[in-house]
């Protein structure tokens, strides 16, 4: 059996009640799955670009999840499909200030979770993902 990963998720940010409770637990679970030289403090904090953390003073349980996309025209198909699904539109297409060349969308999906597709500007990867093959 073959599984490929680092094709679809881009990152997950979570919005949290308690950020120090937060970032005690997944130091410890990180840790424990030897990835514990990867935190990285801000407002929140996130793991290795993948994982954000913040506190949401307004705390509800949503989740924010964004997908990659190969170029804009990707970010602004997913748009207009998830909005003519039944998504709610939580932030058109367009740059973005988080770094040079980011260009995402915004969608919140039926039970108002924070949908995005993002495209990180002009790039080369090292792979198209990595494959496991089970053993």
């Amino acid at each position: 059996m073959r599984f490929q990963r680092g094709r679809l998720i881009d990152h997950v940010h979570l919005r949290v009640a308690d950020l120090e409770a937060s970032k005690g637990f997944y130091r410890a679970v990180f840790a424990a799955l030897g990835l514990d030289d990867v935190l990285h403090e801000g407002p929140g904090f996130f793991y290795a670009d993948e994982l954000f953390v913040d506190k949401a003073d307004d705390y509800i349980a949503r989740v924010h999840l964004a997908f990659q996309a190969p170029d804009r025209e990707t970010v602004q198909g997913f748009h207009q499909a998830a909005l003519a699904a039944g998504g709610r539109d939580n932030g058109a297409p367009g740059e973005r200030s988080y770094h040079p060349g980011y260009y995402g969308a915004f969608v919140l999906d039926p039970d108002g979770n924070n949908i995005e597709a993002v495209f990180h500007g002009p790039f080369e990867r090292s792979a198209a993902s990595v494959v496991i093959t089970a053993k």
